[in-house]
Order: structure tokens, then sequence, then C-alpha cells
């Protein structure tokens, strides 16, 4: 007895905490604003202003491909942020580079890598957070399916889902929930959507809310035909990349190597290049093998990179 209830309280304990994790999960950045007292519009003007986005939902900025990458990435950047970012990483590394070095090709090699560096950085942010809402999507198009075949209406069914889901596509389903309450059409809604993921599976998804909205039908059909198209070109992506992995492991290790070899042998026999160190073909032997290295990077990239 003392056992069982051991046991019985140990499963009580483990169970609790993983319907906390659920709930914790299932929260999303638009559900938690929504919790204060702050009305939804207010809400969502808020998000709006910090995902760089004008009070009717358009981008705004001097560089509209910048701050697309900023929407995309789900950043609370704001409009200007991301070029005051820029200018302090081009101004400091730049300043560094001159204080190590002391000359202005150090300078303006820093300032560059100083707009380069966040740019790459918003890029990876996009890329992940853009793969994470594709691979939430079919589980977004069933609840909207199940929903409208009990007769709920769209914006009842998009806002269940950004009730339902976490981030980012249940936020982005509640600001696309918010602007059909607010009067706009249900087809400019999922658009807008579209474009803060950025992705070609909600362009269809887009795409076919058009369609179902000048010409008619069951959208619930059209949207579970959606859901298995998008899974089916998920599928397809997860055999290409496992098909692919051999080449992409092949190119790590092509990259890795020489470098890591090199690096081995300087630490561990320091004198082993010092004759041919202060030689004047060392540089332009090192430029030629980056060039070589790039070059053979960009062809091992366009041999396994495949977009479905």
């Amino acid at each position: 007895m003392v056992f069982c209830g051991g046991f019985l309280a140990l499963q009580a304990f483990m169970g609790a905490g993983r319907q906390a994790a659920v709930k914790v999960k299932m929260a999303n950045d638009r559900l938690r604003r929504m919790q204060t007292e702050e009305t939804q519009a207010d809400v969502v003007a808020k998000i709006r202003k910090s995902r760089s986005l004008t009070e009717s939902g358009d981008l705004k900025g001097a560089l509209i491909w910048l701050n697309n990458l900023v929407l995309q990435s789900g950043l609370r950047l704001g409009a200007n942020n991301i070029y005051y970012i820029l200018a302090g990483m081009a101004v400091s590394l730049g300043l560094m580079l001159f204080l190590l070095k002391g000359t202005l090709i150090w300078v303006g090699i820093g300032a560059i890598s100083g707009l380069i560096i966040p740019i790459l950085g918003l890029k990876f942010l996009v890329k992940r957070r853009r793969n994470k809402a594709v691979s939430q999507l079919p589980e977004a198009l069933d609840v909207i399916v199940r929903s409208l075949s009990a007769g709920h209406p769209v914006p009842v069914a998009m806002a269940l889902v950004a009730r339902e889901m976490s981030d980012p596509i249940g936020s982005e389903f509640g600001i696309a929930s918010d602007e059909v309450s607010f009067g706009s059409k249900v087809s400019t809604a999922i658009q807008r959507l579209s474009d803060r993921i950025g992705h070609d599976d909600f362009e269809l998804f887009s795409a076919m809310i058009r369609l179902q909205e000048r010409t008619g039908g069951n959208l619930a059909e059209l949207l579970r035909a959606n859901a298995k198209t998008t899974r089916d070109r998920q599928k397809m992506r997860l055999r290409i990349k496992a098909c692919s992995a051999e080449g992409r492991m092949s190119a790590m290790i092509l990259n890795i190597a020489p470098i890591a070899l090199f690096m081995l042998i300087k630490f561990t026999s320091p004198d082993f290049y010092g004759d041919v160190s202060d030689s004047d073909l060392i540089k332009p032997a090192f430029i030629g093998v980056a060039i070589w290295m790039t070059i053979g990077n960009l062809v091992m990239r366009k041999m396994i990179n495949f977009r479905i």
C-alpha cells in the first residue's frame, strides 16, 4: 500500500508538471498581452508597431526589404531600431579593428562586417521562425476545418487557432482574426499573414482563400486538401534533406578538416611552418585557398540545395 501510494503520488506530480508545461507552451505573445487590461485594438496596435508595421498593418521604413526581414523574424525592433543596430555595429567593429591594426583598410572591413553580421542574424531568425510556422500550418488548417465543419464562421475558426496554438502561428492568426473583427476582408487578413511569414505554403493558403472568396465552394474541403498538400510538401522536404545528408556532411568535413589540421599543427608544433611563415607567397596562397574553398562550397550547395 505504501509503494502504491508513493507511485500514485509520483505520477500525479509528474502529470501536473506536464500539464503546466503544456499550458506554458500553448500560450503565445498575443494571448499574454490580451490577459492584461489593454483593449484588443491597443494590443494589435502595439504588436504592429513593434513589428515595423504601420497602424493599418503595412510595412514602413526607408528600406522595405530590411523592414520585411525584421517583420518576418518576429523581433520587436520597431521600424527604425534595426538602423541604429547596423550603425552601432559598423562603428564599433570599425573602431575596434582600427585600434588593433591601425590602418583605414581594416576600418572599412570592420564597418562592412558590422553591416553584414546583423543582416545574416536576421536571416537566420527568419528561416528558423518560418520553418516552425510551416510545421504548424497543417495542424492549424485542421483546427479551422473542424471548426468550419461544426458550423462556425471563418473568423471564429481563425480565433480558435489563435487561442489554441503557440507562436509563431498562434499570434499571427490572432492578428489576422483581429483584423477581420475590425472590418478587414478575410482574404486581405490572410494575405497579410502570409506576408508576415514569407513562405510558399502560406502563399498557397492565401491564394486558396482568395479563390474561394471569389468563386464560392466548400471552404472546409478546400482547406482539408490544402492541409494534405502542405503535409506532402513537408514530407518531400524531409526526404530531400535525408537524401542530401551525405553531401552536406561531406561539405562540412571538407571545410573543417583543413582548418582543424592547420590549427592542430600550429598548436602542437609551432615551428613546423616557421621556415615558410615569412615567405611572400604565403598571403597569395591563403587567398587562393580561400577562393577555391568558396567556389567548392558554392558548387556543393548547388548540388544539394533543392526547392519544393
